[in-house]
């Protein structure tokens, strides 16, 4: 029996592959198609690392070798997580399979542009124009593709969500509760965010910050700005926790400088909370500024802090939000719209590939 071979991180891993992946089984996607999971990557130290990598190389020379590949979708993001499985894509080619790229990297571009030398450029524009298919997570990610390849089938597939539970009650939330989940850092706004609540007193805002990265220099940044009695560090926050906040928050927040198209905001969405975020990589094709939330500048503390203190001292305006944010999902981003276009992919080129 041959096999649809998706590869990635592992599941198991902390980010937004490893949720779409999550959501792509908790949809059935794995039970409607034979699907098997290669993971080349893993969180840890590099020796777990290098020992998945080479195990994934190994066992998809082993399947194709058995002549059981019948497409390989790949999910791809910047830097190692592209030359990583560079190679796989090069046996697959080789092997006559079909393939998928599909690119989640939030700063490809930049790591295109300003970090790869012509040869490197030259295997990048060279690997987009031989695969079966590109998906990106946005119309902006498509604009941006077809500037470096000449492939014919570029596609913008969003991400989806489970949108099967309805939102928490507005009335059950806690008050002036302000939610981000996800990597803290400079790149994801984390310290503006600090920065734009530290004056938020009336009412008095409480910051959850969920996820891994920089948690003690945001920690000592939080104290510094005299949030230490308000800002809550909630450490990664896996799927089965992560419901509970999201029913919790009256305004979810990622004022990030570079992005694809983050889970994060879209389950925010889901969960019928107001978002306040940038205009960077995918976000604009989900909130629109004034409809489901508001889209500031990145670095735009000023910005940032009168567009929460609006939301947080007018419930009818966040609940509204709210509740454009869900019917979004609904129509646009649910599981039930994405997965049967995936699906649709998945067929042609199998049939293709016989």
């Amino acid at each position: 029996m041959k096999h649809i071979v998706m590869m990635g991180t592992s599941p198991m891993t902390k980010g937004g592959v490893a949720s779409v992946v999550q959501v792509y089984q908790q949809a059935g996607l794995f039970d409607r198609f034979p699907i098997h999971y290669v993971a080349t990557h893993c969180d840890g130290g590099k020796v777990a690392k290098l020992r998945v990598m080479v195990s994934a190389y190994l066992e998809m020379l082993r399947l194709l070798l058995t002549g059981r590949v019948a497409l390989l979708h790949g999910h791809v993001a910047s830097r190692a997580s592209f030359w990583r499985k560079y190679g796989l894509f090069q046996l697959a080619h080789l092997f006559g399979v079909p393939t998928i790229l599909h690119l989640h990297g939030g700063e490809f571009s930049i790591f295109y542009a300003k970090e790869c030398g012509p040869v490197k450029q030259w295997l990048i524009r060279r690997l987009y124009d031989k695969v079966s298919w590109v998906l990106v997570l946005s119309t902006h990610w498509q604009n941006w593709v077809r500037t470096i390849s000449r492939n014919p089938r570029i596609e913008a597939l969003y991400n989806p969500v489970i949108a099967d539970a309805a939102p928490a009650p507005w009335e059950s939330r806690d008050p002036a509760s302000v939610l981000t989940l996800g990597r803290m850092n400079k790149g994801k706004g984390s310290y503006d965010l600090l920065a734009a609540t530290a004056e938020l007193r009336d009412p008095p805002v409480r910051v959850m910050l969920g996820g891994d990265g920089e948690l003690e220099q945001v920690r000592q940044r939080g104290a510094e700005l005299g949030m230490a009695d308000r800002l809550q560090l909630l450490g990664w926050v896996g799927p089965d926790d992560k419901p509970g906040y999201l029913a919790r928050a009256t305004v979810y927040a990622l004022p990030s400088y570079a992005e694809g198209l983050p889970m994060s905001v879209l389950e925010a969405m889901a969960a019928g909370i107001p978002v306040v975020t940038t205009p960077v990589g995918g976000i604009p094709d989900a909130v629109t500024d004034g409809v489901e939330g508001f889209l500031v500048q990145p670095g735009d503390v000023t910005a940032l802090r009168q567009k929460l203190q609006l939301l947080l001292n007018d419930n009818a305006l966040a609940r509204r939000m709210g509740e454009a944010g869900r019917r979004k999902i609904e129509t646009t981003f649910a599981s039930t719209v994405i997965m049967p276009r995936l699906e649709k992919i998945y067929r042609e080129l199998c049939d293709a590939g016989r």
